[in-house]
């Protein structure tokens, strides 16, 4: 039997060694970010889906599927930029749209970042994919500006995902079809386009224009991008740190390229393919998990940047598939259906298998909702626009919502306000407020929704998810109501208290 002192010192020593070695509450953490996913592309969200989604579909089955959940744009950058700061894009100098490929970064040098923030903690932090932030690089001229001509390629690039907190990077180097790898080019971009795409170059509408580099094959861009995910994962399991991996594939985006394992894998044509592909990474992710053996202890999110392309009003005529669900409104836009976006995580253990959160969550809650798992203290300047989710992921009841409210934002610079069951859409431009695309008559009219002539839109989603009716005239004081929370937010340049 130990003596008191010699009890006290065997404690002293377990403490000091576990204090070294990954705290439990410090899980890995996967976050992947797909590219213009639908929330009715999912099974798990759309059970008439017409794609085969079995790698997704298990995650929900395994952990918590979110059925409110929000990309804080209707686009890619502002909706990166808000994943990876806690902050809403239009805060910054970008008001609409997204950046070029040869624009100088979005996030500033003193902006604290999520991987920032997890580097703090001791992860090892892994980005692969789309950045589509910006980048400083080197030129060959001395004009000052920097354009997909005059970029020095034999250098590495200056300011991208290695200073914004990534110890290991793997993506595009935008502008131009070609492979970097923390920071610097694989092979440099000549060509603007190869034979084997001509036809598609020649009919457009597929991305797939600009420079590359000799050899480079879009088909070969999410399995190689899978590949260094997975390759992330074995490598930063071997270390006894914590990770985190940064997952975002450019599909099924433009240049929608499913590989011919994929072909005819779903009934949904080409994109229904390309869909299956993403999901068949997404299944690769989640076995190099299970192959580090840290599954038990890994976060797994999956999601996506915005809603789908305008061709998704294509599909169902062709298809009867609706990457849209049963909402309003595509990729662009204000509707539901432009921001609204499957939302999926997995935790054994801590988050209840098969659970179902109706809890209205935006990306930009990702970087406080990590925080508090980690316990880490955000300072004031950090993450203005993020709420701690935590209690809501590992299914906590709430008897009031999380969010006083969430700002949407449109390609077009435009607001919306949710509150409760109320959103509103706030620009004055009458009847296709909501639609940055031009929605077709054929689908208002199947979709039942009631023409008006108001300035602005209101609805009800509890009672009209699907944003047929608008009630702004019936309800001018709820409408004036919001739009003064909307102009506090902007004001005072945070929404968290």
């Amino acid at each position: 039997m130990l003596s008191p002192m010699r009890l006290a010192l065997a404690l002293g020593l377990v403490l000091l060694f576990s204090s070294a070695a990954p705290a439990a509450s410090d899980p890995n953490i996967v976050v992947i970010l797909a590219d213009d996913l639908g929330y009715g592309d999912v099974g798990a969200y759309n059970a008439e889906s017409r794609i085969p989604t079995p790698n997704l579909d298990r995650l929900a089955a395994e952990g918590i599927r979110f059925t409110d959940a929000h990309a804080p744009d209707g686009v890619c950058t502002p909706t990166r930029y808000g994943l990876l700061t806690g902050r809403y894009a239009w805060r910054t100098g970008l008001k609409r749209g997204v950046l070029n490929g040869s624009s100088p970064p979005l996030i500033t040098a003193a902006r604290l970042t999520l991987p920032e923030m997890l580097r703090q903690e001791g992860y090892e932090t892994g980005m692969v994919g789309k950045w589509h932030l910006g980048r400083r690089w080197y030129l060959v001229d001395d004009s000052g500006e920097q354009s997909g001509e005059n970029i020095d390629w034999s250098r590495p690039v200056r300011d991208g995902p290695s200073q914004h907190g990534f110890s290991y990077s793997f993506g595009l180097a935008e502008p131009a079809w070609t492979f970097i790898e923390n920071g610097k080019v694989l092979a440099r971009p000549t060509l603007a386009f190869d034979l084997t795409h001509l036809p598609v170059y020649l009919m457009g509408g597929n991305n797939n224009r600009g420079t590359k580099a000799p050899g480079f094959e879009f088909e070969r861009m999410l399995p190689r991008f899978t590949e260094e995910a997975v390759g992330f994962i074995a490598g930063a399991a071997e270390k006894g740190t914590p990770w985190f991996l940064y997952f975002a594939p450019l599909a099924p985006h433009r240049p929608v390229v499913p590989n011919k394992d994929f072909r005819d894998r779903s009934a949904a044509g080409l994109y229904g393919d390309f869909v299956a592909e993403v999901d068949w990474a997404v299944g690769e992710v989640l076995a190099a998990v299970e192959r580090s053996g840290q599954a038990d202890n890994t976060l797994v999110v999956v999601t996506s940047d915005n809603g789908p392309e305008v061709d998704a009003y294509r599909r169902i005529l062709e298809y009867r598939h609706a990457s849209m669900g049963t909402l309003r409104g595509l990729k662009r836009d204000l509707w539901e259906g432009g921001h609204r976006v499957p939302f999926l995580a997995r935790w054994p253990g801590k988050i209840r298998a098969g659970s179902i959160q109706d809890e209205v969550l935006c990306l930009t809650d990702l970087m406080a909702t990590v925080a508090a798992i980690t316990g880490f203290q955000l300072p004031s300047d950090a993450a203005e626009d993020s709420y701690d989710m935590s209690d809501s992921l590992f299914g906590a009841a709430s008897e009031s919502p999380v969010r006083e409210a969430t700002v949407h934002h449109g390609s077009r610079g435009w607001f919306g306000l949710r509150q409760g069951d109320w959103v509103l859409i706030d620009y004055p431009t009458g009847d296709s407020n909501g639609g940055a695309n031009r929605e077709p008559d054929w689908f208002r009219k199947e979709r039942l929704a009631i023409p008006h002539d108001q300035e602005v839109e209101l609805y009800n989603l509890r009672e009209d998810p699907a944003q047929t009716t608008n009630l702004a005239a019936s309800a001018p004081e709820r409408v004036r109501s919001m739009q003064r929370l909307l102009e506090r937010y902007k004001r005072d340049g945070r929404s968290v208290k």
